[in-house]
């Protein structure tokens, strides 16, 4: 089995055919490694999804909507993961 093609979109990491940090159709699973790299230790949460995004003339993925890519609003990637582990870890209290 090959090993599924990644794109890093503004210092997070993405399955490149399908855009998603959990890809069950690569398989693929990102979420450790963003999390280690904006320095969280790793919990079971749901996965980041880029907004629409293409690629500049330089092969840099920007956000589509702002043009930009290093967009804080469209790829604020370390504000989306402390949601989403606050959310993981409030579910598992229940």
């Amino acid at each position: 089995m090959s090993t599924p093609a990644i794109v890093e979109i503004n210092d997070a990491q993405f399955c490149q055919a399908h855009m998603k940090e959990v890809c069950d159709a690569c398989p693929i699973d990102l979420r450790e490694e963003n999390d280690s790299f904006f320095g969280f230790d790793f919990i079971d949460r749901e996965g980041i999804e880029p907004p629409t995004s293409t690629t500049n003339k330089d092969g840099v993925w920007q956000c589509k909507k702002h043009g930009s890519a290093e967009c804080n609003q469209c790829y604020g990637w370390k504000k989306q993961i402390t949601r989403l582990r606050a959310a993981a870890k409030k579910a598992g209290k229940k």
